[in-house]
């Protein structure tokens, strides 16, 4: 730390409020003039500013309730449900009981407050207890130690960042840009393609293109009782657009693979989502064989030889597929596609020459796209800990020293 820089606690140079929740069933509580601010929409916020919120409470909620008014310029640190998301508050503000709320002294900047809280948001997380949901207690945010230049380092110090993350968030909201263009890039080539059919493409159901001997079934195992060295069995989470993920893959006893036997995978079948995050279709590689899938899953076993399986993964991520599948989905508080409709998706298909054609071509496409978004996303990753190391480097005095030299 840099000589003439005081150590104190955040019990030393601020003040820790807690929040609190009116009884949402009193309607009386709510919809008055007080601001009041939760997590949930703290997360959602790209400044560190906020003017508004999206509920407010009465003059009676606040006064039957734990929740406090906080003065304007105060800092508002979410600390459950996640423990980190940071706000600077420029109207006067309450939160609920999933916030702190930090109202400075005169020897610490707001901001700067704000920057050093957001340096050290792994330190707060390791502070935070709790069996259910981690919390972090006012008692132990209080003990938190702040490095305290004189005010007018402070104000330097927050000047050199803002201007420094303001060419951060340019640099990223390109670079987020720029991957989106990439993905919209492929999007739109691959509709157009299933939407500018030449001739010979003929349409038929889905179920009239699949291996005769099996039939388009979605698994039935609902997961649980993983175990760590069982058969690997394929979740919505694992089976994403064009694409199969296996970080974060479950596994299962081979006794209950078996038991359900006629959604054991052979290579080749093409895999869609039909219940919960849907969207999701990709083929199942050779290497797959002996897998299972989750009942989120449908198993599309297709006869290749009328089919590729590619083809057909391409043409059911393609918009005018999707679009059809959406139109079809049931269920309000879980969505989800019934088999029997799945098996009716249109499917338009060339020959099978033309199929591999189309297949080479997207196959080229999307790897481009990938390779661009490997890019895109190593560049926000690059950012991001530059923004980590400004930050550090803010708190241990470098970033002055570095800014001070002739």
């Amino acid at each position: 730390m840099k000589t003439g820089w005081q150590t104190k606690t955040l019990g030393d140079v601020c003040d820790v409020m807690n929040g609190g929740t009116p009884k949402t069933g009193v309607l009386e509580y709510w919809d008055g003039p007080h601001r009041w601010i939760t997590p949930a929409e703290m997360g959602k916020r790209l400044s560190p500013y906020v003017s508004d919120t999206e509920r407010k409470i009465t003059d009676l909620g606040l006064r039957d309730s734990s929740a406090r008014m906080l003065p304007p310029n105060s800092v508002i640190l979410s600390s459950r449900a996640p423990i980190g998301h940071l706000v600077i508050n420029t109207e006067p503000m309450g939160t609920n009981q999933g916030c702190k709320g930090l109202i400075p002294h005169s020897q610490i900047e707001h901001k700067f407050l704000y920057y050093y809280l957001s340096s050290i948001i792994d330190l707060l997380n390791s502070l935070g207890t709790g069996a259910t949901f981690k919390e972090l207690s006012g008692g132990k945010l209080k003990e938190i130690v702040v490095p305290v230049p004189p005010l007018a380092e402070q104000q330097r110090i927050v000047g050199l960042l803002d201007e420094a993350f303001e060419g951060l968030a340019t640099a990223k909201a390109n670079a987020e840009k720029n991957l989106q263009n990439a993905r919209a890039l492929f999007e739109s080539h691959l509709q157009s393609v299933f939407t500018q059919r030449g001739k010979g493409w003929v349409e038929k159901p889905l179920a009239e293109l699949c291996d005769s001997s099996r039939v388009i079934t979605y698994g039935v195992i609902k997961l649980g009782d993983e175990v760590a060295d069982g058969v690997p069995c394929l979740r919505t989470s694992n089976v994403r657009w064009l694409r199969i993920e296996t970080e974060g893959m479950k596994r299962i006893a081979s006794s209950l693979s078996s038991e359900y036997s006629r959604t054991i995978l052979k290579g080749g079948e093409v895999l869609v989502n039909v219940r919960g995050t849907l969207g999701g279709v990709a083929v199942a590689a050779p290497e797959m064989a002996g897998w299972n899938v989750s009942r989120e899953v449908a198993v599309v076993p297709v006869n290749s030889s009328r089919v590729n399986p590619a083809f057909l993964s391409y043409l059911i991520g393609s918009g005018t597929s999707q679009h059809w599948l959406g139109g079809v989905k049931k269920g309000a508080a879980y969505i989800g596609i019934n088999i029997e409709d799945l098996r009716l998706l249109p499917v338009n298909a060339p020959e099978m020459e033309k199929q591999l054609e189309v297949v080479e071509h997207l196959e080229s496409l999307q790897e481009e796209t990938q390779r661009l978004a490997r890019l895109y996303e190593r560049k926000l990753a690059a950012l991001e800990a530059l923004k980590k190391s400004l930050l550090h480097q803010a708190f241990t005095g470098e970033l002055w020293n570095v800014e001070s030299r002739p």
